[in-house]
Order: C-alpha cells, then structure tokens, then sequence
C-alpha cells in the first residue's frame, strides 16, 4: 500500500525503531494530556472557587488509605465542624465507626477562606508542601471541601478502614498554624 507524503503513517513507515517508538510516544502523550484536561474539570484553588458542595461521582470513587466517598442516601451520621480564624477546628477529635459513612459540614466561622481535607498525616503533610509551592493549583476531590467566609462545605465520606486519620486545612499558613484535627476509626 502506498501512503501519501503528508500521512503520518508514511513517516512511521520510513524511520527506524527507535524513531518510530518517540513518534508514538509523542502522539499518546499529546493524546493522554488531551485527555486528562478534557476529562478534568478542576476546582480552582482560589476563593472564586470555593463555593460548591461536593457529590461524590461515579468517577470519583477511588478507594483511599482512609475510606471512599460516601453515598449521600446512605449517611448514617452528620457532625458539624467549625473552622475559625484562630486556626482551629471544632471539634478537632472525631470517633467514627468502621464502615460509617458520615456527612461532614464544615462552617467557616471565620473571615478568611478555610478548607477541610481528609487524608493521612503523610498525605497531607505532603499535600500542604505541594499548595505552598503551587497555591494557584486546581483540585476538587469528594475528601476536600472549600469554605469562604460565612458558608457551609460538605463532605460525604465512608470510613471502610480502620486506624487514626487526620483532617486540615491546607491552605498555605493554616495547615503549619496547627489546623489539624484527628479521625479514629475503629
């Protein structure tokens, strides 16, 4: 079969292994990047961004170290924590029951945006140097909520795994403030 001049196959055709190999890898690249910001839709991690509740999607149901996204149908208990402005939570200790799936409503009594992330310490930790480094990043995971000043985040969230987590506040300066608090799921 004869392939035109402008094909791409002609050019697969006419290279060598290892050029034919970076060509394809080039194009699933450029393919998978097209992808992923097609797919994607990204929270900006910005106060203009903060204000809707998040629903856990079929896409977002992602087995994590400290449970998965909950049902909202299948809450079993609400606990209201209050975030404030002295870089605390309210309660900071929570006790949850292996398998209980919970609705958090985090309150931002304060005057400043607060977030609420659910995580273990590693996790977070790492998680607070990445936003000092890149405090423009876009993410909206069913684990997080973002507050403005004055409002209500929710999450919903089903703790199937035993052991001590943690939730913080990892906007830059909140998180190294102390805003953490702790999970116990037994």
């Amino acid at each position: 079969m004869t392939y035109p001049k402008n094909d791409w196959t002609h050019h697969l055709n006419t290279q060598g292994p290892r050029a034919r190999t970076h060509t394809l890898v080039t194009a699933l690249s450029i393919g998978l990047a097209a992808t992923w910001l097609i797919a994607s839709p990204g929270q900006a991690h910005g106060p203009q961004a903060h204000n809707k509740a998040h629903h856990a999607s079929p896409a977002a149901l992602e087995q994590k170290d400290w449970g998965i996204a909950g049902d909202p149908q299948k809450v079993q208990r609400t606990i209201e924590i209050r975030m404030t402005d002295n870089m605390r939570f309210a309660p900071a200790q929570l006790n949850i029951r292996r398998g209980e799936t919970v609705r958090l409503i985090a309150v931002n009594a304060g005057k400043v945006l607060h977030e609420i992330v659910i995580g273990t310490p590693q996790e977070l930790k790492a998680h607070a140097e990445m936003m000092k480094k890149h405090p423009g990043m876009e993410h909206d995971e069913p684990y997080m909520a973002h507050v403005d000043p004055g409002q209500k985040g929710e999450i919903v969230w089903t703790f199937n795994r035993a052991g001590t987590f943690e939730f913080a506040c990892l906007i830059p300066g909140h998180f190294e403030a102390g805003m953490i608090g702790r999970i116990t799921v037994k």
